[in-house]
C-alpha cells in the first residue's frame, strides 16, 4: 500500500487489531441484505458472542498479510466478517440459523485461531456442539470415577492406620528382625554374711 491515506492505515490497525484479539472471524458475502435484515443479523451475532462489521477487501488482506494469515481466496465481493468473543461454535450456529430465512447470506469461511477454515469448515463448525454442553458431557463422563477416586482417598488415611496396627502387633514391618529373647539373668552371688554364716556352718560339721 503506497502512500496510504491516514484513514486507510487506521482501517488496517482495526482489523488487525480485532484479528489479534478475537477467538475467531468468521465471513461472510452479504450481497443481497437490506438494512433490515443486515440489522437483524447484528442483533443475532451480538446476542451469540459475536459483532459483524464490513470492510473494504484490500484493507483487510493488508491486515492478514502483516498477520501472516491466508485467508485472500475468502475476499471476494462484498465481505462482513463476524468477529467472535466468546464461543465461535454458537456465533456459527447464529450465522446458519440467519441463513436459512435469509438465502443472500452466505458463509465463506474463516478464522479459528490462526487456522484458516473454508466453506466447509465454517459450516461444519456450527454441527459442533456449544462449549457449555461440552463441558458438562465431559463432567458427567468424569463424575463417577472421580467419586470412586475420591472414596478411595478417604479410605486410605484408613487403611493405613489399620496395617500399621497390624505391623506393631506382628512386632515390627515386614522382613525386619525379630526382637531377641531377653537372656536369662545370672544368680546373683551371696551376700558377705551369708557367705560366712556357710563358712561356720561347714566348720561345725
Amino acid at each position: 500500500m503506497e502512500n496510504p491515506r491516514p484513514e486507510k492505515v487506521a482501517v488496517v490497525e482495526e482489523v488487525r487489531g480485532r484479528l489479534e484479539a478475537s477467538e475467531a472471524a468468521l465471513l461472510t458475502e452479504y450481497r443481497g441484505l437490506n438494512v433490515s435484515a443486515t440489522a437483524e443479523l447484528r442483533r443475532a451475532l451480538r446476542d451469540a458472542g459475536g459483532e459483524l462489521k464490513i470492510y473494504k477487501n484490500t484493507l483487510v488482506r493488508f491486515a492478514a498479510r502483516d498477520l501472516g494469515l491466508e485467508i485472500d481466496d475468502l475476499l471476494t465481493g462484498p465481505t462482513a466478517i463476524a468477529f467472535v468473543d466468546g464461543d465461535p461454535v454458537t456465533v456459527a450456529k447464529a450465522l446458519r440459523d440467519f441463513a436459512k430465512t435469509n438465502p443472500a447470506l452466505v458463509i465463506k469461511g474463516g478464522l479459528l485461531g490462526d487456522k484458516t477454515l473454508d466453506e466447509a469448515g465454517a459450516k461444519a463448525l456450527a454441527d459442533v456442539e456449544p462449549r457449555e454442553v461440552l463441558l458438562a458431557r465431559l463432567a458427567g463422563a468424569m463424575a463417577a470415577p472421580m467419586v470412586q477416586f475420591a472414596g478411595l482417598l478417604e479410605a486410605l488415611p484408613r487403611n493405613f492406620a489399620y496395617g500399621l496396627k497390624a505391623l506393631i502387633d506382628q512386632g515390627g514391618a515386614p522382613g525386619a528382625p525379630a526382637a531377641a529373647e531377653p537372656a536369662e539373668a545370672p544368680t546373683p552371688d551371696p551376700e558377705p554374711e551369708q557367705a560366712e554364716e556357710s563358712a561356720d556352718t561347714e566348720q561345725e560339721s
